[in-house]
C-alpha cells in the first residue's frame, strides 16, 4: 500500500484546515501560542515569516478574521510553499491570503512600509548548534541556515509601516539576543509573556514590539503550555 504522507488537521476554528507532509516540518504549539498572543487591529495587513505550512498566518487569521485584511506567508522552502497554497485553496482563502517564496531578506522593495502586523516563529538555534544530524528539511526550519534573527528584524523593520508591530517568539536563552536586535532596529519591544510547562520553568518568549515607537514595556502574566 502507498504510503500517504499529505494529510488535513482541522484547525477548530471555523472549520480552517491546515495541510501538513509528514515529511517536512510540522507545527508546535509554539505557533498556536505566537498566534494567540500576538495583538489584533482593524484592517491589518499581515506578514508571517518563516510561514512554513502557515499555520501562525491561518490560525492568526482564525481567530481574527474580522480585523484581518490580508495575510502574506513568507516561505523559503518550495515544499512548504506548495503546501501553504493547497491549505489557502481548500480554505478558500486565495483573496486574502497569498505565499511568497524565497530568502525573507531578500523580500521585493516593493514590500516595504506594506505591514501593520508581521508574525514570526523563527528558527530557534544559530547554525552548527544543537542536534546537528537533521535532514536539510528539518534543519533549515531549527537552526539560521538561511536566515540570522537579526536578518529576520532587519527584515520586519522594513516591511513594517510606521508604528507596525513586530510579534516574535524565541528560546529563552536568545531573549537577549532578542531585545538587543529589536532596540538596535527600531523596533521597541512592548508587551512580553513567558511560556513554561505545567511542571517546569520557562522555555519560551514571546515579545511583540513596534517600529518607531517610544518605550512603553509591559510583561504579561506567565503562559502555562498545556492549560
Amino acid at each position: 500500500m502507498e504510503e500517504i504522507f499529505e494529510i488535513e488537521e482541522d484547525l477548530m476554528l471555523g472549520g480552517l484546515k491546515i495541510v501538513q507532509d509528514k515529511r517536512y516540518y510540522r507545527f508546535t504549539s509554539d505557533s498556536v501560542l505566537l498566534s494567540k498572543f500576538a495583538s489584533s487591529k482593524k484592517g491589518d495587513v499581515v506578514g508571517d515569516f518563516c510561514s512554513g505550512s502557515g499555520i501562525v498566518g491561518l490560525h492568526y487569521y482564525g481567530i481574527n478574521e474580522q480585523n484581518v485584511n490580508s495575510v502574506t506567508l513568507f516561505e523559503l522552502q518550495p515544499e512548504l510553499v506548495a503546501i501553504s497554497k493547497k491549505s489557502i485553496q481548500i480554505n478558500g482563502l486565495q483573496d486574502k491570503f497569498k505565499v511568497v517564496e524565497g530568502h525573507l531578506q531578500n523580500a521585493d522593495k516593493s514590500l516595504n512600509s506594506s505591514f501593520s502586523l508581521i508574525l514570526c516563529n523563527p528558527p530557534y538555534k544559530k547554525k552548527n548548534s544543537g542536534e546537528q544530524n537533521l535532514s536539510h528539511h528539518i534543519a533549515i526550519c531549527r537552526h539560521e541556515c538561511e536566515i540570522t534573527l537579526e536578518e529576520i528584524v532587519q527584515t520586519a523593520y522594513r516591511l513594517l509601516k510606521p508604528g507596525g508591530r513586530f510579534c516574535i517568539c524565541q528560546r529563552i536563552e536568545r531573549l537577549t539576543d532578542l531585545l538587543t536586535s529589536m532596540r538596535a532596529n527600531k523596533i521597541e519591544p512592548f508587551d512580553i509573556a513567558f511560556v513554561a510547562t505545567k511542571t517546569g520553568l520557562p522555555y519560551l518568549v514571546i515579545v511583540e514590539g513596534a517600529k518607531d515607537k517610544k518605550p512603553q514595556l509591559k510583561i504579561r502574566k506567565q503562559i502555562i503550555n498545556g492549560d
